[in-house]
């Protein structure tokens, strides 16, 4: 269950200014870093926007004003870093990672590809290109639904292979000829009802609302602007609970994600999944059902192995994924209590730790070789 600071980032050493910590050792001095080039946006989803910030900003996040993309040199030395990480684990017994077709490389879209910007660098669209050019199978595992999640696959060049959806409760094989993309091979339902009238209870300004798949959301009155790129609708109470669905969400703007974790704490949710953002906003999903779940069976739909697999995450529903993966690797802006979960962390994302931790899986291997 997720602690109180939810998905909160992580507190910085006394003395610190956010973004400029060194996630890998806070210890150690931080590097200069240079002045960031201009990415594309791409429209958040599951967090609210920040007009100010363009797409997918949020100035709760620590460090959302103030970072900066590291310069080449330091870049390199991150990329070094996470080598000898990945090098450390394998000599504790760790499986061997090498970028081919038999690792699996699993990777969340927000706070970890795609920054507080909505911007996915440079340097993170090579990282997965060249993955692709050995026949990695990469695949994207998100809390977004279908319709938010394919224009992030399709800007990072994923058109065709597996896309983890909505927490896990989606499996989506990418098909270019198939309408919109996609087809949908495995869908976890449950009764929407219970967890509606629990959370509503708890937290009776909150804003319900259930995904459709291919279809946005149903909603118990509008989300405030800007902060789904799914279309809504408007529905009673007893249309919202009609149907089994794959995700519910409860939005509660303007409240402290403290007090909205402390009241979902203190709702009774019972027989489901749930996971607190660093907003006040939670995903509800079927009981059992996490990015983890629906990994597991993917790899064994491929005939891979866990143990080969790679995980990059930064949130409270990026933890099972974290652990299930043979390296589990956790952004330097996640809380500290995600960063404990993994056993490799690497820089924020705002300073491309995601691209280093991928990059290194390929450098590795050309040095070995």
């Amino acid at each position: 269950m997720p602690t109180a600071d939810g998905g909160l980032a992580t507190s910085l050493p006394e003395g610190a200014e956010p973004g400029a910590e060194n996630a890998e050792n806070p210890a150690r001095p931080a590097r200069q870093t240079a002045v960031p080039a201009v990415d594309d946006p791409i429209q958040p989803s599951g967090q609210p926007l920040v007009p100010q910030l363009g797409l997918g900003g949020s100035s709760e996040h620590p460090g959302a004003l103030l970072r900066r993309r590291p310069g080449h040199e330091e870049y390199h030395g991150l990329v070094q870093d996470r080598i000898a990480d990945l090098d450390a684990l394998e000599a504790a017994g760790g499986a061997p990672l090498a970028p081919d077709s038999r690792t699996l490389v699993a990777l969340d879209v927000d706070g970890t590809i795609l920054d507080m910007d909505g911007c996915v660098s440079e340097r993170v669209m090579a990282s997965i290109a060249r993955l692709r050019a050995y026949g990695v199978p990469v695949v994207i595992s998100t809390g977004r639904g279908v319709q938010a999640a394919m224009p992030v696959a399709r800007h990072v060049g994923l058109t065709s292979g597996w896309m983890i959806c909505a927490n896990g409760a989606l499996t989506v094989r990418l098909e270019p000829d198939a309408p919109g993309g996609y087809e949908v091979v495995d869908q976890r339902t449950f009764d929407p009802g219970p967890a509606i009238a629990a959370l509503l209870e708890a937290i009776p300004d909150g804003i319900a609302a259930v995904e459709v798949p291919g279809g946005g959301f149903k909603v118990s009155r509008p989300f405030p602007d800007g902060e789904l790129i799914e279309g809504q609708e408007v529905v009673s109470m007893e249309e919202l609970c009609s149907r089994p669905v794959t995700r519910v969400v409860l939005r509660a703007p303007g409240m402290g994600v403290e007090e909205f974790s402390a009241l979902v704490a203190e709702s009774g949710l019972h027989s489901v999944t749930y996971a607190i953002g660093w907003t006040a906003w939670l995903d509800v999903a079927p009981q059992g059902v996490t990015k983890a779940s629906a990994l597991e069976a993917l790899t064994a739909r491929l005939g891979l192995e866990p143990a080969r697999a790679l995980a990059v995450g930064d949130g409270s529903n990026d933890v099972e994924m974290i652990e299930w993966a043979g390296v589990g690797a956790v952004m330097g802006s996640a809380p500290q209590w995600v960063r404990d979960r993994g056993n490799l962390l690497t820089a924020p994302v705002w300073s491309d730790g995601c691209a280093a931790v991928l990059d290194a899986l390929v450098e590795r291997a050309r040095q070995i070789s």
